[in-house]
């Protein structure tokens, strides 16, 4: 009867006489830990930029819920300064002042906007959304606005940026914690925001638990 030498051909190899190792195994590449590094780092910067976007429409989602009658807060110019309310449905009357006013436009929409602050009071601004066609030098802004009242520091992506661009067209600074009243902009309209938050929310839990399960992975 023949004994089989732990070293001849065919036979596995042992390693501290314990464990028998294929050399097939030996010859395979190692794990792609940079390649999974850097999923794991896409993953984890996708989610908190998923985060960011829930904060900065954090707003938009809340007016959704804002009551449906607007409350009327009467001659803007005069009015009470406790009478403003962040991230209300409101209506008012009032006269803007064109000085310092700004014109721009928006991506794929057709209308232009005007910006302007109401006359006598310079910390309360108004948003008006001209129709396409009618923005020339015979324009003339309505002095009834019924829309959503924020503070321009935290009016959401749309309106970021709208103070620094008053400033550089026409050298004035926008007073802090001013008023933007957006005329048109009802509760109703802000309900895509709520997806929007959703959705969000939904990117950062997903990419958050596929990144635990890959780090959970490593430590196994």
């Amino acid at each position: 009867m023949t004994t089989a030498s732990p070293h001849s051909p065919g036979s596995p190899t042992f390693f501290g006489g314990d464990e028998a190792i294929d050399p097939e195994l030996l010859d395979l590449p190692d794990p792609p830990k940079r390649e999974r590094s850097v999923t794991v780092g896409m993953l984890i910067f996708t989610a908190f930029a998923s985060l960011a976007m829930v904060v900065a429409l954090r707003g938009d989602a809340t007016y959704a819920f804002a009551q449906a009658h607007p409350t009327e807060l009467g001659d803007l110019g005069s009015a009470p300064a406790a009478a403003f309310v962040e991230n209300a449905f409101v209506s008012g009357s009032g006269m803007l002042g064109a000085a310092h006013a700004i014109r721009y436009e928006r991506p794929l929409v057709s209308d232009s906007f005007r910006l302007m602050p109401v006359a006598g009071r310079p910390n309360v601004w108004v948003e008006v959304r001209v129709p396409a066609g009618a923005e020339n030098i015979r324009y003339v802004p309505p002095s009834q606005f019924t829309g959503r009242l924020v503070k321009f520091e935290s009016a959401g992506p749309k309106h970021r940026g709208l103070a620094a661009a008053v400033r550089d067209a026409t050298g004035q600074k926008v007073p802090e914690a001013s008023w933007l009243l957006v005329e048109g902009d009802s509760p109703a309209g802000a309900r895509g925001a709520i997806l929007l938050v959703l959705m969000f929310l939904g990117f950062a839990v997903w990419n958050l638990t596929t990144a635990a399960k890959l780090l959970r992975r490593v430590k196994e």
